[in-house]
């Protein structure tokens, strides 16, 4: 049977359609496609199906569409990608059909996926899986963040095993955007005033499901050489860079939204990056005419904050002169003095000493705020009571929201399609229905054969994937390693994965605390383990720098050579290796400093379990039997006692616990009691530790407050029987 060409022209475009709308970094079809038009060019450019595209040409794409195999795919994935893009209903027009505001999230960062790479860690993944679960469930929803056109760095690790940083680019043309642009087709241009100069921005349009993205970009021939380099680097350059990406950010966010006609009912800052918003909308209303109380009164029914810093050190503050120099103009049109202004950002509005604060801007300026666990709630209710005046930190309006993750995201294509087979239905679905995972316990849904096979494929997986990323490097390098690839790791050890961040509070080497202790427990012939790390320290972060040395240099031990890998410049798709494969996530924060953590939230459905100081999520999902909990409820003020305390506790889990349990077979080769801790730990986390079920609670408790709309219970909006975590 032959194709009509007007049908292929067609379905070549709406396949071009596709490579522009991020839904396909969550449907494992839709990747499949992109992988199989261009093999090569789906891993250079690391899974970019713009870039796929861009490689191949009109001609060649049509005659692939002439095969009727692959044609059959293409317009099966293009169908559910219209039933998704325009469905009957959705979360949000069957329990909030009456709420027709906008929810506009404003990030510094988006880590989206890995082809998009405009971000740096914890914060911008936890955006984007924001804002992909905010499209799942059918919210008016818009995001604000930067473009940066340089990224975060490309992370290489030298010979002596000291981190380098190194730039690269991202090109607009071979990346998911699309330039906003007026109706005569110029660039849609934006300005904000930064001291005496105005910076002009363009916007890139990212579509991530039903909503979204726009990203600031000031790199354009209006603005001075320094000014275009603005938002080149996440997080990059001097205070003043820092300032002035977060009043592109904040003020120039504002002015988007306006030229596009967009009027927000909610403004949610995700982390006080995005604070100047609330000086840019309180500048309107007072410019409206409105009285200093009434025009507060305005902004603050409109904004809330979601903060994730649970340290002092990690709020951004300025000086007074920094922001008289690059804000004074701004601020001159509402009639306010400058103090005025300050006092928005002091805990102490008469302190003239004290710095501002975007933290203490967005909790003045917000009808509501949260962290992201409850520990991390109530240490954030103690660092800002002064704030509050108020001495008990219980009455400290801070409430909290744990976080979740986008577990389909999240889900490798490997774990789609066994839980598909073995669930008999579109187990994404399912995904906050707890009655639905409880059958994993109750009848098996896979039987442990299935389900220890799963787990041997995934960690196979892992195993190859790592022996071919230090293979790529040592080709690269041209020095030789200390381990052949080859024998790298083995498919059938027990394999701990620790992936994050490298601050030193995470504490990356807790491990090697006392290699005398350690090493005879990785180097049993007959419980072998294997680590495997991965991560960036921030390029000004020589502690955290050192912390990877240290690792590197165990890499490179006698006894520990080929069981200890590193692997060089982690992103989402390292991650997502490193979830699906780790039969065991280690994690091992200073309590309370993990505001919440995400990553081990992710290895549930890949049938992996946590073994996590009790801090952020795990303090909360830990049930005894869902995965293992290193030391207990407390924190000590001594450090270096708390280390030690932690080192014991997480050396004797492991040797009296974790091993034995992996190890003790059945005559089938089965651990009998690891499955049925995974079976539990896939009950008690899956349906609860995801971004559904957190942006259903930010919208309930936080979005649709203030509005006219009648506020449903979280209990009704989920599943019966479904347990979240509360917030205040």
């Amino acid at each position: 049977m032959t194709h009509p060409a007007s049908d292929v022209v067609q379905l070549a475009v709406r396949l071009r359609q596709l490579a522009y709308n991020l839904w396909w970094t969550w449907n494992p079809d839709a990747q499949l496609i992109f992988q199989e038009l261009s093999p090569l060019t789906w891993e250079r450019a690391n899974h970019n199906a713009v870039a796929v595209l861009n490689e191949v040409s009109d001609s060649e794409l049509q005659a692939r569409l002439r095969d009727r195999d692959f044609s059959r795919i293409v317009k099966h994935v293009i169908g559910e990608f219209d039933a998704y893009m325009h469905p009957k209903t959705t979360w949000a027009s069957e329990l909030i059909p009456q709420f027709t505001g906008t929810i506009a999230y404003f990030s510094a960062e988006f880590g989206l996926h890995e082809s998009l790479p405009i971000y740096s860690g914890g914060l911008g993944i936890l955006a984007g899986d924001h804002a992909k679960s905010a499209s799942d469930l059918g919210l008016p929803f818009v995001a604000i963040g930067l473009f940066y056109k340089h990224g975060y760095f490309r992370q290489a690790i030298r010979q002596d095993g000291w981190q380098e940083e190194h730039d690269h680019s991202n090109f607009p043309e071979q990346l998911p955007l699309q330039l906003l642009r007026t109706e005569d087709g110029a660039p849609l241009l934006n300005s904000v005033l930064f001291g005496d100069q105005s910076i002009t921005f363009r916007t890139w349009q990212a579509n991530v499901g039903r909503i979204k993205l726009y990203l600031l970009d000031t790199d354009v021939p209006e603005n001075e050489p320094h000014v275009r380099n603005l938002t080149s680097h996440v997080y990059g350059g001097d205070t003043n860079t820092r300032i002035g990406q977060e009043v592109v950010l904040g003020i120039g966010g504002v002015r988007l939204l306006r030229s596009l006609g967009v009027e927000p009912s909610v403004y949610h800052m995700n982390e006080g990056h995005s604070a100047f918003l609330a000086l840019e909308l309180l500048r309107k209303e007072l410019t409206r005419g409105k009285s200093k109380e009434d025009a507060e009164h305005h902004v603050r029914s409109r904004c809330i904050f979601t903060t994730h810093t649970p340290v002092p050190a990690g709020h951004d503050r300025f000086t007074p002169d920094a922001l008289r120099s690059i804000l004074g103009r701004f601020w001159e049109s509402t009639g306010l003095s400058h103090a005025e202004m300050m006092a928005y950002g002091r805990v102490n509005p008469h302190d003239e000493h004290e710095p501002f604060t975007m933290t203490v801007l967005a909790l003045r300026m917000s009808r509501s705020a949260n962290g992201v666990s409850e520990l991390h709630g109530r240490t954030s209710r103690e660092m800002w009571k002064g704030l509050y005046g108020v001495e008990d930190e219980a009455r400290v309006p801070i409430g909290y929201i744990t976080n979740g993750v986008h577990t389909p995201g999240w889900a490798t294509m490997r774990a789609h399609e066994f839980w598909n087979k073995r669930l008999g239905v579109d187990w994404t679905d399912k995904l906050v229905d707890p009655r639905f995972w409880s059958k994993i316990e109750e009848d098996g849904l896979a039987n442990d054969e299935e389900l220890w096979a799963f787990r041997c494929m995934l960690r196979r997986d892992l195993v190859e994937f790592v022996r071919k990323r230090v293979e790529d490097r040592s080709m690269r390098l041209g020095n030789h390693e200390p381990a052949s690839p080859v024998s790298l790791l083995s498919p059938d050890a027990l394999t701990i994965c620790f992936a994050r961040r490298f601050a030193t509070y995470k504490r990356a080497p807790l491990i090697f605390q006392r290699l005398e202790h350690v090493i005879p427990l990785l180097t049993d012939t007959h419980r072998p383990v294997q680590l495997i790390f991965a991560g960036k320290a921030h390029p000004r972060d020589d502690g955290g720098k050192r912390y990877i040395q240290h690792i590197i240099g165990l890499t490179k031990h006698a006894q520990l050579v080929g069981r200890v890998v590193f692997l060089e410049d982690y992103d989402i798709n390292v991650a997502r290796h490193l979830v699906a494969g780790a039969d065991v996530w280690l994690n091992t924060p200073r309590r309370p400093l993990e505001a919440s953590g995400t990553s081990g939230q992710k290895v549930a459905i890949h049938g992996g379990l946590n073994l996590s100081i009790l801090d952020g999520w795990w303090r909360e999902a830990f049930d005894g039997g869902n995965g293992w909990s290193i030391g207990d409820d407390t924190s000590d003020a001594n450090p270096d006692l708390q280390d030690e305390k932690d080192f014991q506790s997480l050396y004797s889990m492991l040797k009296d616990h974790v091993l034995p349990e992996f190890y003790e077979r059945d005559e089938r080769g089965i651990p009998l009691r690891w499955m049925r801790r995974i079976r539990h730990a896939m009950r008690t986390i899956i349906p609860m530790y995801n971004t559904d079920r957190m942006v259903v609670e930010y919208t309930v408790r936080y979005y649709l407050s203030g509005s006219s709309v009648e506020i449903p219970s979280v209990s009704s909006t989920l599943p019966v029987d479904s347990q979240t975590p509360a917030g205040m």
